[in-house]
């Protein structure tokens, strides 16, 4: 298939586009500059074009036209009204990437299905995925849009450390000193590598069976945030010295940060992946996070360029473990 990817590089769409070459499939990657975090798989081709400008776009697009369009990066209904411009009645299928964390928050049933209410009043960005997904729905109803949705939930790749802080946190853990952990550690929750996302994420290219639908796709491991954060230690070869604090606290200190525990990762998430295994029948997840983090700590190690630290979120992290870590002693 000729499938155009807007975006393509990114932590969760970096390993669908090497898959989808390695198929054998025509990818496209509309983009508006070079990037040098996660490289163009051999034998894409890029077109440098603004998406948010409908201009640019239509001019980096010209005459091709396309099986499939995937948007990686539509975050807001505006968003949408572009990729409508320049998309109806021109593509076979369209996909719009949205989120896990649009489900009901906190969910009232276990495990959440795709028929779960969509509600969350914590996180703008849930908000705004929930709205661009009306917005496709009604095109589909009323115009015959063929759109796809699709839902991740938490999924990683080896650059991304999913600790409050990242890779401060990690450094921190790396020299001995504590690190914040919302709640007390018990909340379920699951992490896909961005590699099993990908096998189950092609199978709905060109599959007629999913126009119309919404689904998402995770791993079927269930893992407590303090499992999580152990596999990290693990890795790293060290004891995690961990403080829980309540995400309130937290939030109160960051409310970006905050939002996404209050909204996302404070609740327990565990996700029926049923449908996803109906549409396409040869998914499985099969990394499990404790091989995942010992690629995120490798890939971190191999480069003191990206051993980035936050100056701010370590002075934050000091501040919460001077005043709240007699709550739950680390030691």
């Amino acid at each position: 298939m000729k499938i155009l990817f807007i975006g393509g590089n990114g932590v969760i769409s970096s390993a669908c586009s090497e898959l989808a070459v390695q198929q054998g499939h025509d990818l496209y990657l509309l983009k508006r500059g070079q990037t040098t975090t996660r490289p163009i798989p051999p034998g894409a081709t890029v077109l440098y074009g603004d998406i948010r400008d409908v201009n640019s776009a239509k001019a980096a697009l010209a005459d091709h036209t396309f099986d499939v369009v995937v948007d990686w990066v539509a975050f807001a209904p505006e968003h949408i009204e572009t990729d409508l411009t320049l998309f109806q009645g021109k593509v076979a299928q369209y996909i719009f990437i949205s989120s896990a964390s649009a489900y009901q928050t906190p969910p009232q049933r276990l495990p959440i299905t795709e028929e779960t209410p969509l509600h969350n009043p914590y996180w703008r960005y849930s908000r705004q995925k929930i709205a661009c997904e009306d917005r496709l729905m009604a095109a589909y109803q009323t115009d015959g849009f063929p759109v796809t949705i699709v839902r991740p939930s938490h999924t990683y790749d080896q650059t991304k450390v999913p600790m409050i802080g990242r890779y401060t946190a990690l450094d921190r853990m790396l020299k001995g000193k504590p690190v914040v952990l919302h709640g007390d550690g018990s909340s379920l929750w699951t992490l896909t590598h961005h590699r099993d996302f990908a096998k189950g994420f092609n199978g709905l290219l060109g599959n007629a069976a999913a126009i119309g639908e919404a689904v998402h796709i995770t791993s079927d491991e269930w893992l407590t945030w303090t499992q999580i954060y152990e596999a990290l230690a693990d890795a790293a070869g060290v004891t995690p010295r961990i403080v829980y604090l309540p995400s309130r606290i937290i939030h109160a200190y960051d409310h970006e940060v905050g939002a996404t525990l209050l909204g996302d990762k404070a609740n327990n998430m565990l996700l029926d992946n049923s449908k996803i295994k109906r549409l396409v029948p040869s998914y499985e997840a099969t990394i499990p996070f404790t091989e995942g983090a010992k690629e995120i700590v490798a890939w971190h190690a191999a480069d003191v360029a990206r051993q980035v630290l936050d100056p701010k979120w370590n002075t934050l992290l000091d501040d919460l473990v001077h005043k709240y870590q007699l709550i739950v002693p680390f030691e």
